[in-house]
């Protein structure tokens, strides 16, 4: 791809987020019940390719294993309230009263009380109880301080979840945490991010993580972009990241490494491009948080927001449309995407003459700028 000139001293790529990405149908079209979406990790299948973003505003131990049951696997936030505090959810209510002015300090001080480690292994073993896989997340920063703690509480699959993940992390203050050392010796499968290059995923995908998130993370909420700078759109970033697993696939001799898309997922059919472009599954925050049962009660907020020195996520208001199981599985009752997300994903499909995921990935697509800026698509 030839590089655009920004000014005689400086060129860079041009890079396609989902707005401006559409699906091509094919010549041959299916019946949408005929289409299977499942997807399977390591060992874990499940019939949704789709993760739960581990926000306290979307996955509770009640959610998560309400998500597992639906279909779809649910990560805790194990640095988030549920470990910090024997009942969070007196702070839950609160957070939706804070007024804008308040909410960024107010959420700064709740997420300062220390994590528990019996905490963690009590929610863990909560979801394990109700027999769906458990999945839990923790920042690189603390996974070394926490890790035993979680593993020994029974947790399926491990994620290690920040705004920009590496392999190679240098720092003169602490000791960084050797992601290839620390998956190897983990008996349990590991996914990591995000990355948003073709680089960063190999270098990733190299420690021998089971999968990795592309993107930033943060959705809705997110305000990486107005303090760091820091922005590649979801479309080339998915598009790259596939392209470093099919060269590692060849690399290794045949280890196939998920990717999982996480960020800018607000409605079905950005779930459906990401899926086209090279996603493995998605990740999701928002649009669950729009449920009825979700913890944040119609607010929506990540770990960015409540950062110590430097927050780069708000608490944003998405509203309350309908069940988690509507939101999921339908009927919807909106025309707008934000409902019935896995019977539009069927229907994509259906209408693109693909009988699973995998032979989706080889859908056509083009590119279809709408000229508008990205902020008034």
């Amino acid at each position: 791809m030839s590089d655009v000139e920004i000014g005689r001293g400086k060129t860079g790529r041009r890079a396609y987020s989902l707005n401006e990405i559409g699906i091509v149908p094919a010549r041959r079209t299916r019946d949408p019940e005929e289409v299977s979406i499942a997807w399977q990790i390591d060992a874990y299948r499940f019939e949704l390719p789709l993760m739960a973003c581990p926000m306290d505003s979307v996955v509770s131990p009640g959610t998560a294993i309400q998500i597992g049951r639906l279909g779809g696997l649910a990560v805790l936030d194990l640095e988030g309230l549920w470990t910090r505090y024997e009942d969070p959810e007196p702070l839950l209510a609160e957070v939706t009263e804070l007024d804008e002015q308040q909410a960024t300090r107010r959420l700064q001080a709740m997420y300062a009380e220390p994590i528990s480690e019996e905490l963690i292994g009590r929610r863990i073993e909560e979801i394990a109880r109700a027999g769906v896989t458990t999945a839990a997340s923790l920042s690189p920063q603390r996974t070394a301080r926490y890790a035993k703690a979680v593993v020994d509480a029974g947790v399926d699959i491990f994620v290690i979840r920040g705004t920009t993940v590496s392999a190679e992390h240098v720092s003169g203050r602490a000791e960084p945490l050797n992601l290839k050392q620390f998956i190897y010796e983990l008996d349990v499968p590991v996914v990591v991010g995000g990355c948003a290059t073709y680089s960063a995923a190999l270098h990733l995908m190299r420690t021998g993580a089971a999968g990795v998130l592309v993107g930033f993370g943060g959705g809705s909420g997110h305000t990486t972009v107005k303090v760091l700078g820091v922005a590649v759109p979801m479309a080339t970033a998915i598009a790259d990241v596939a392209a470093a697993r099919r060269d590692y696939l060849d690399e290794s001799g045949g280890r196939y490494v998920h990717v999982i898309a996480d960020g800018s997922m607000t409605s079905s059919g950005d779930i459906a491009k990401a899926l086209a472009i090279g996603a493995d599954a998605v990740m999701v925050g928002s649009p669950l948080a729009r449920a009825t049962e979700a913890p944040g009660r119609g607010y929506h907020w990540g770990s960015e927001a409540n950062h110590t020195e430097l927050p780069r996520g708000a608490r944003v208001r998405v509203g309350t449309i309908g069940t988690l199981e509507q939101i999921l599985h339908g009927p919807s009752t909106v025309p707008d995407g934000s409902m019935n997300l896995m019977g539009a994903l069927r229907r994509t499909m259906a209408t693109a003459g693909y009988s699973d995921l995998k032979e989706f990935q080889r859908v056509e697509v083009v590119v279809a700028d709408s000229g508008l800026p990205a902020g008034r698509r």
